[in-house]
């Protein structure tokens, strides 16, 4: 049943519901031919009721109508329109619980936004729940990839040319706001923005899913996650089906079905048209190229203040925020359009409770403090008549260790003088010595290891549970202990002296790893890690806890070029130079820096055969290999993570941004 004063609406097969209200047309066909034991009209919503609700079919441009849900506090005018394009399904986004408040009924994200006069508006992307069309995932820009007429940037245009005209209460401002996936939409908008979006706010955004988000991390694929999310999301309309398990452990699960395409096979998700696109394509081709977001905005003018949201420990997308930033930010020369926000947030995390994130005890309820001091007041400054500017920091970023906000003119901040003299080289010794001293010695050195597929080192302490289950905790494996594979024979530990000042880092940290194998590919994941004090007498718990900071893996067959897979010369030492996720932290006194080297962080990513074969996805079981791994040292092989860093100053947050 419908909610109290709510009207509903026969359109084709589908009953849509929509409060009625003077002086406005929905965008439906007229009820017509309504079963005798429905009624056409309901009684007026309660008078507790303190927002309106409507259900609309908005008319792209191609005759395709979109779902969109929007919900208004009552007696509200002139006010501004707040919208987030979903996958996720509009209605249940908007419908937290049912209540006659506004402030229930909206995502817990959503709190400021519900009690300070918006408009909001939330819709089902095209093919998804109650809109129509089909559903491509990602669905690329009209062009090479996409022969069709629309594209998510037609189908914002569309939609805010139609809200800034059709909703009697608004102002005619629009600004649109999601995360992840949503955020993508966001971005996807800013391509050809409407005259009427004046703000965007891109949280966590899907930007480019090779280099770093969403399916592949430098050329891994991220089968833990892409496999569930594909079948989800592209498998019905509504999302409702959900990969299934046959057992409690995803280690076993996958370690049992060998190579991705197996288990693609064994689930039926090898027939979904998304998972074929995968497969054709592993490298980094122009099929991935042409869809990074951040090339696409880069090529476009900066028309529309916009904030990207990032994550410090974002399970999901760790690339895409910062990424975008970067490629639009030379555009900003007034350094007032283009705004960074770093959180100590998982994915999303911004959205939440932003008080502690598993082991981690944070300054506060960080996430609603953005969202009250940081967000609200941007929003407001280029949505509402007459309110105050924001005095939003081109950057704002948490700086964790210390626990402190700081805001800083541009990021990566320890790039300011062009990188080189910030940069420092932390090296890899002999024997696991960890050191900013440069190898003096010429003659070869190394440390070694066995890979062997048939045991890889998981990514989490098992059972692995999948990051779907009613009892995941997928959002906090970025701060797992990373203590529980340090004494494994498959993971090289490089650890420092304990620092007896603060050692402060902010921005990417960029690996330059000599290694070999006796095999003919390779992966090699690397971690950068804060060991704390063996007694933390605050929180006993965290006593020699040993906190990633920045991690990522790289696929060997792209240590030329990522967009060609070759063999990698077995037994011979080469360079791996990849950037790591962005970091601004602070290694207190009496902590160590910790480097972990392996070759396998699963299921996380698929397996490398460590065999070369042509496409990883369809490799055979007797491709996969045991290979002895060496990571190399010494004046002529000197691997080292070079490190931002930067002096301890005053950039933190004055009283405004406390």
């Amino acid at each position: 049943m419908p909610l109290p004063g709510h009207t509903i609406f026969r359109r084709g097969s589908m009953l849509v519901t929509g409060i009625l209200m003077s002086g406005f047309t929905l965008a439906l066909s007229q009820a017509a031919d309504l079963p005798s034991d429905i009624p056409g009209t309901l009684p007026p919503a309660a008078p507790d009721f303190d927002f309106v609700k409507r259900d609309v079919m908005i008319p792209m441009r191609d005759g395709v109508g979109l779902h969109t849900v929007i919900l208004l506090p009552k007696g509200l005018s002139n006010a501004p329109i707040l919208l987030t394009r979903t996958p996720y399904g509009a209605s249940k986004t908007a419908s937290q619980s049912d209540s006659s408040h506004l402030t229930s009924v909206l995502p817990h994200g959503d709190d400021i936004v519900s009690v300070s006069g918006y408009i909001r508006v939330f819709q089902d992307v095209r093919g998804k729940y109650g809109s129509g069309g089909s559903y491509v995932m990602n669905r690329p820009l009209r062009g090479p990839l996409n022969a069709s007429a629309t594209d998510h940037s037609t189908d914002a245009w569309d939609t805010i040319d139609w809200l800034s005209k059709n909703i009697p209460e608004g102002n005619g401002r629009v600004g649109i706001i999601g995360t992840s996936y949503s955020g993508f939409t966001v971005l996807m908008a800013l391509v050809n923005p409407h005259p009427a979006l004046k703000v965007a706010v891109a949280v966590a955004p899907m930007v480019d899913a090779w280099r770093g988000d969403d399916w592949f991390h430098n050329g891994a694929f991220r089968q833990i996650y892409a496999l569930d999310y594909a079948y989800e999301q592209t498998g019905t309309r509504n999302s409702e089906a959900l990969l299934w398990r046959s057992k409690y452990d995803d280690y076993d699960t996958f370690l049992e079905a060998g190579s991705p395409q197996q288990l693609a096979r064994q689930t039926g998700t090898d027939q979904l048209p998304f998972w074929d696109r995968l497969v054709r394509h592993p490298s980094y081709d122009e099929f991935w190229r042409m869809q990074a977001v951040d090339l696409l905005l880069a090529s476009r003018p900066l028309a529309v203040p916009t904030m990207y949201v990032h994550g410090l420990w974002d399970q999901e997308d760790i690339y895409g925020a910062t990424a975008a930033y970067s490629a639009t930010e030379p555009k900003d020369s007034a350094n007032d359009r283009n705004f960074l926000v770093i959180g100590p947030w998982n994915h999303g995390g911004s959205n939440r409770d932003g008080s502690s994130l598993g082991a981690l005890r944070l300054d506060g309820d960080t996430a609603l403090w953005f969202r009250r001091r940081v967000l609200q007041p941007f929003l407001d400054q280029y949505l509402k008549d007459g309110a105050p500017q924001a005095k939003t920091p081109p950057v704002l970023a948490y700086e964790t260790g210390t626990n402190v906000w700081r805001r800083y003119e541009r990021w990566p901040q320890s790039c300011e003088q062009g990188c080189s003299d910030s940069m420092r080289s932390l090296y890899m010794g002999r024997n696991g010595r960890l050191s900013f001293d440069e190898p003096a010695s010429s003659g070869a050195s190394f440390d070694e290891f066995v890979s062997d597929p048939a045991k890889p080192v998981p990514y989490r302490v098992r059972p692995l549970r999948s990051a779907y289950g009613t009892d995941s905790t997928w959002g906090q494996w970025l701060v797992d202990d990373q203590r529980n594979f340090s004494d494994r024979t498959d993971v090289l530990v490089y650890t420092s002296p304990v620092l007896s000042g603060p050692l402060r880092i902010a921005g990417q940290p960029i690996v330059h790893l000599f290694a070999s194998t006796s095999g003919t590919d390779s992966d090699w994941v690397v971690k950068l890690i804060d060991v704390y004090p063996d007694e933390v007498a605050a929180q006993p718990v965290l006593g020699g806890y040993q906190l990633m900071i920045s991690a990522d893996i790289f696929r060997g067959r792209y240590q030329k070029s990522l967009e060609r897979a070759v063999p990698v010369p077995a037994g011979k030492a080469l360079e791996y130079r990849f950037s790591l996720p962005q970091a601004n932290h602070v290694f207190l006194p009496g902590h160590r820096v910790m480097v972990q080297v392996q070759s396998s962080w699963f299921p996380l990513y698929d397996r490398n055969p460590q065999a070369f074969v042509d496409n990883v996805f369809l490799a055979a079981p007797a491709d996969y290999r045991k290979a002895t791994q060496r990571v190399h040292s010494g004046a002529k092989t000197p691997s080292r993570i070079d490190l931002p860093i930067l002096p301890l100053g005053s950039t933190e947050e004055p009283g405004l941004f406390r």
